[in-house]
């Protein structure tokens, strides 16, 4: 498998959300608002916030809505959602860093339709690499990526660059289920 170029499937996802969007994205009241599935979703949303001049974003933990959920139990590490905004009429960019089966997806929104009834979600993710098992489509995708089924994209941030500058990286896992 060839090397993964996150930082460049980044600026892709960034660009089409830049050109959707322009000054539409939270600027105004009623305006889109970023939410980025924890953890990696999460870290996406934080940068795109930043590199789009947004004030906010929120963060969507979805383990209580995962359909594994008797199986794996709840991550030591996972943190409660905050929307710092208000779900109902609004135009959300739900941010994920792999659209894989689409399960994941599933129980954002479950957790997001918890706060309230959103005007619209498009989904905004890294990397698609395919196997679908629910009807899951993103409208901005930084790019279309191939990996063995038996392996686990994850994504990783580096924050030690200058100025605290976040660069992500991918890199592969044996998947265990």
């Amino acid at each position: 498998m060839s090397s993964i170029d996150a930082e460049a499937l980044y600026r892709a996802l960034l660009d089409q959300i830049r050109s959707a969007y322009g000054e539409k994205l939270g600027a105004v009241e009623g305006g889109a608002v970023l939410a980025g599935i924890h953890s990696g979703g999460a870290w996406l949303a934080e940068r795109l916030a930043r590199d789009l001049n947004l004030a906010s974003f929120g963060v969507i933990n979805v383990a209580l809505h995962r359909d594994d959920y008797a199986k794996k139990g709840l991550h030591a590490q996972a943190s409660p959602t905050s929307l710092p905004f208000s779900v109902d009429g609004r135009r959300i960019v739900l941010v994920d860093d792999v659209l894989y089966t689409g399960r994941t997806i599933r129980a954002a929104l479950n957790e997001l339709y918890d706060y309230g009834r959103p005007a619209a979600v498009e989904l905004a993710v890294l990397a698609d690499r395919g196997g679908r098992e629910l009807p899951v489509a993103a409208r901005f995708v930084g790019g279309v990526v191939e990996i063995p089924a038996d392996a686990t994209l994850v994504l990783a941030r580096d924050e030690s660059g200058a100025a605290g500058e976040t660069r992500f990286t991918f890199h592969t896992e044996a998947r265990v289920d």
